[in-house]
């Protein structure tokens, strides 16, 4: 188990192989719940060479002093990566004033 926020990856090695390349990692949020977001590629035994890269938002809680991962979502692919960017930057670029489909115009950035 990671301590630092430093030591947490993605990467995975088994039978001497890294099934799991970590190629950047970008941390979202710090403190007793921390979120990262990983680009990452997968090897592929059939193929004998690693994926197309992807991407993954994880959730980590401190506890004890380690860091232990408690939920994860992977995107998938880059075409599933521009749809989120698409509706987070459409979202983003609205009239706040506007408020959302259910008229809540707060600023709820809390966990």
């Amino acid at each position: 188990m990671a301590e630092k926020i430093e030591d947490l990856t993605i990467s995975y090695t088994e039978d001497g192989i890294e099934t799991t390349r970590e190629l950047d990692k970008v941390v979202l949020s710090k403190g007793s719940w921390t979120t990262v977001l990983y680009r990452y590629q997968e090897w592929e035994r059939a193929k004998g060479t690693y994926s197309p890269e992807r991407y993954s938002i994880r959730r980590y809680q401190k506890r004890n002093g380690e860091y232990r991962q408690q939920s994860k979502f992977n995107i998938s692919s880059r075409a599933q990566a521009q749809a989120i960017i698409d509706a987070l930057q459409q979202w983003l670029n609205q009239d706040p004033s506007a408020g959302n489909a259910l008229g809540d115009t707060s600023d709820d950035s809390t966990e």
